[in-house]
């Protein structure tokens, strides 16, 4: 996204995640209903007082800056770790939209929010043109389709806009991509790099990141040696068979992102996972650290703002003499 600065309005352009350099969206913000914007944009009063958001991950974001008070409506609230939020919808102050995928457009037009930030999720949106139709205000937050964990992050910039908080939003930024690039220089130093492998065999396929995913680069800014860390046909995963998978990772060190809580579970999971030397061993982890029994998972949700811990998370696992008094924030070792 871009964001400039006009003597009327501020413009937020999106660019379209599928097709390099277009524009997705333009929206002018502005501080009056009565200030006139250009006609190719949608308009929006900040700072913003009642929203609704459709992802999980636009919650810390808000945190950060202060204004959780203003979420007045989520999409698949059970599955929200955040405990603010969590209260206030069992309280009835926030309202279930549904899921993010088929949102409950009568509620969402009885909540009337100042702005509905969505994930886009693919080129041709129609539940997205659907509401634009209905009149409401949409913001796309497309923060997940960033290839780089800082990337992703820099998006408190623009959930800042709303707020007109874009000073606080660049302090925070600047503080947490300082964190991150230092640390990721020591893991830089190390003599040893651990092979890793990640995921798991899933009805018979096993997926892999790329070398230009955000978690493919994630290991190498942690100082792993990761196999297809040259792969950069796709920025997605890599679709792999068990066979592949068995070849080229048998004997790495360390399974990171593993798929369950639990070895036991993994290996339930498919008994195969056993030849992989990492879960003989035991070295095997996972993000579990913040879960609750519903199923909400805090990795899915506040890490997206917090590349720093994440990276650190990483580190702790593959170098211990490193982080030696750091204490995991997502990551747990799997027993």
């Amino acid at each position: 996204f871009r964001l400039s600065y006009y003597d009327a309005y501020k413009l937020i352009e999106i660019y379209n995640p599928w097709v390099k350099n277009e524009i997705q969206q333009r929206l002018y913000l502005v501080s009056d209903e009565s200030v006139k914007t250009p006609s190719d944009g949608q308009k929006i009063v900040v700072p913003v007082q009642n929203i609704a958001i459709s992802s999980s991950t636009h919650i810390e974001f808000l945190n950060l800056l202060g204004e959780l008070p203003t979420v007045k409506g989520v999409c698949t609230p059970h599955l929200i770790y955040n405990d603010d939020i969590r209260s206030r919808y069992a309280n009835g102050n926030i309202v279930s939209l549904g899921d993010a995928h088929n949102v409950n457009l009568e509620q969402l037009l009885h909540l009337k929010p100042n702005v509905y930030f969505v994930a886009s999720y693919n080129q041709q949106d129609e539940q997205a043109k659907r509401l634009q139709q209905s009149g409401v205000n949409l913001a796309f937050n497309n923060e997940w389709t960033e290839q780089s964990l800082l990337a992703r992050a820099e998006w408190i910039k623009f959930v800042a806009a709303f707020y007109n908080k874009e000073q606080l939003a660049d302090s925070f930024f600047s503080q947490i991509e300082r964190d991150y690039l230092e640390v990721s220089a020591i893991a830089q130093s190390v003599s040893h790099r651990p092979t890793v492998m990640a995921g798991g065999n899933f009805k018979g396929t096993w997926y892999m990141p790329s070398g230009t995913s955000y978690m493919g680069r994630l290991f190498a800014d942690a100082g792993a040696d990761y196999f297809y860390k040259n792969e950069a046909s796709t920025s997605a995963s890599l679709a792999l068979n068990f066979e592949t998978v068995l070849n080229n990772f048998h004997n790495a060190d360390v399974w990171l992102n593993a798929p369950t809580a639990t070895l036991n579970a993994l290996i339930q999971m498919d008994e195969r996972h056993n030849l992989f030397r990492s879960a003989r061993e035991g070295r095997v982890y996972g993000f579990y650290g913040r879960t609750l029994p519903d199923g909400a998972n805090d990795f899915w949700e506040s890490a997206v703002a917090r590349p720093d811990l994440v990276l650190k998370d990483l580190i702790w696992a593959l170098h211990p003499n490193l982080l030696p008094e750091y204490t995991p924030s997502y990551i747990i070792q799997l027993n």
